[in-house]
């Protein structure tokens, strides 16, 4: 009988070293060898250009016949930082395809007595990160000799940056952490800073990914190490950080460190707009019941199934498929580039474009297209939007050099092109379009703030705005136009209502004679 074993699960100790000679050999010598029970471990310790001995000193414990782990011991030969340094073990650790990397401070600060219980929600699967909080236990910080102007300092930042990033952790502040290696490798955490702010950062991506942290009261131990953290400037770096992903998540900003959504190739994030003053609700209002829309981009079929709600015919077309549960009458999976259009646009009495034409390759072109499938059929009646690069948060940006893009928004990374409020006009105009109504709409503050008295209060004070001066304060513009005329139409028109008039004249002449003669 054959027995299968499970290959037991790899953890790598990842000590941070600096200066940290008096400390090194107590700190390892603390891990417990309980570990090898349940885990394929080693140990990485890596000194970051110390000016002491703190190499050899771990050198010299791995000599001895006594420690029962494995241990590799680098040297950085020029200082990376406190993060830098923990980019390089969390690169060893996705290279040699370790499971879990727990990271712990070579001066002791932090019980390496604790390590099986942070290992253990991991190995259970109930986590992908545990972070050793030494704010769980009530009082235990200051009874474990944390100074108070840290322990303020630290209750303070970790209360901003919870409301901030919308977390509820303990502390952000511990250097006590075990990862799941697969949550390491799902976000660009070498794209952090090399300052000790390294562990919010990547703490920040980590809740962006949607990664599972679980938090483990640990003992708060503070001794005679000296502390090489310039506190003001961190809290400075550290609410910098979690302001900019709380920003980048408005699409106000857009750094590719918190770049971290897990990505899949679909339109989620086009989300309906219906409950407040959007491009959605606008064109809601524009077409009456019973009308024939055709949707083009539709993102997800949602407006659509709204029209349908109000009896409404309605056709699709996007390069992604409907979203769950949502049915249209017709839907066509198509890209618009493509220079012929699977449907014929003169069936439908309104045609939507919202926020579609920046997406496109050449929008100039594609207007010219949509006059030409329209040319005999000036009835229908077409509602576009798009963003306004001239809203006043995009110039204040440019006036102090930020032009930044983001997954959404009027820099949204997947647009082609740019227009002002003017120039959107102008692309229809020239195009061969008589534009009927301008419109701008407000930014979408219930998306980034969600339904509540703030969020509305700010759609009304950026409506007021847009009626004073709507260049400046729409954030998107919306048009409806219909085409002009094609020349053949109107050709077409002149000989059929000439010879309409010619057999009513000729029938009136008739009449005329018969009663001259009649008399």
């Amino acid at each position: 009988m054959t027995t299968f074993t499970h290959a037991r699960r790899r953890l790598l100790i990842f000590v941070v070293a600096y200066n940290a000679e008096r400390t090194i050999t107590t700190t390892l010598a603390r891990i417990p060898p309980a570990l090898l029970d349940e885990y394929d471990v080693e140990v990485l310790v890596i000194d970051d250009a110390s000016q002491d001995r703190t190499f050899e000193a771990g050198r010299d414990v791995g000599q001895d016949r006594g420690f029962p782990f494995k241990l590799t011991v680098l040297f950085n030969p020029v200082n990376q930082g406190y993060g830098g340094n923990q980019k390089i073990g969390f690169h060893y650790a996705i290279e040699q395809s370790f499971d879990f990397v727990a990271l712990l401070h070579g001066d002791a600060q932090y019980a390496p007595e604790c390590l099986p219980d942070l290992v253990r929600p991991l190995a259970a699967g109930e986590a992908d990160v545990v972070l050793g909080s030494r704010m769980l236990t009530k009082g235990g910080a200051l009874a474990g000799g944390m100074p108070l102007y840290k322990f303020i300092g630290n209750k303070i930042l970790t209360f901003c940056q919870n409301r901030l990033l919308r977390a509820s952790l303990s502390e952000f502040h511990t250097g006590y952490r075990v990862y799941s290696v697969q949550a390491l490798r799902s976000i660009p955490f070498q794209l952090n800073a090399r300052a000790f702010h390294f562990d919010t950062e990547i703490l920040i991506q980590l809740l962006i990914a949607g990664c599972r942290i679980k938090e483990c009261p640990i003992p708060t131990y503070y001794g005679d190490e000296i502390c090489h953290v310039n506190g003001i400037r961190y809290a400075v770096d550290v609410l910098t950080a979690s302001l900019k992903a709380r920003v980048q998540e408005m699409s106000l900003f857009f750094d590719p460190k918190f770049d971290c959504v897990p990505s899949s190739r679909t339109n989620q994030h086009y989300v309906p707009k219906l409950t407040f003053e959007s491009t959605h609700s606008a064109a809601l209002a524009r077409i009456p019941t019973g009308s024939r829309v055709l949707d083009l981009g539709c993102a997800g079929g949602y407006l659509g199934a709204e029209l349908r709600k109000r009896g409404c015919y309605v056709a699709g077309v996007d390069t992604f498929r409907l979203g769950s549960g949502v049915e249209l009458d017709e839907f066509y999976l198509h890209d618009l580039n493509d220079p012929e259009l699977p449907v014929d646009l003169s069936r439908f009495d309104y045609v939507l474009l919202l926020d579609v034409i920046e997406h496109l390759l050449d929008p100039e072109a594609f207007v010219a297209r949509l006059k030409s499938f329209v040319a005999l059929a000036p009835h229908v009646r077409f509602i576009v939007s798009t963003g306004n690069v001239g809203f006043i948060v995009t110039r204040l940006m440019l006036l102090v050099g930020q032009l930044n893009y983001g997954k959404r928004g009027i820099l949204d990374l997947t647009h082609t092109r740019l227009f002002t409020f003017r120039a959107f006009r102008r692309l229809f105009d020239q195009g061969g379009f008589e534009i009927l109504e301008t419109h701008g709409i407000p930014a979408p503050f219930p998306l980034a703030l969600g339904e509540n008295l703030v969020a509305r209060a700010m759609l009304r004070v950026n409506a007021a705005l847009i009626w004073l001066r709507p260049t400046m304060f729409s954030y998107q513009s919306l048009l409806v136009v219909r085409p002009f005329p094609d020349l053949a139409y109107l050709l077409e028109q002149a000989r059929t209502f000439s010879q309409t008039r010619a057999t009513v004249h000729e029938r009136a002449r008739e009449l005329s004679e018969r009663h001259v003669a009649a008399h």
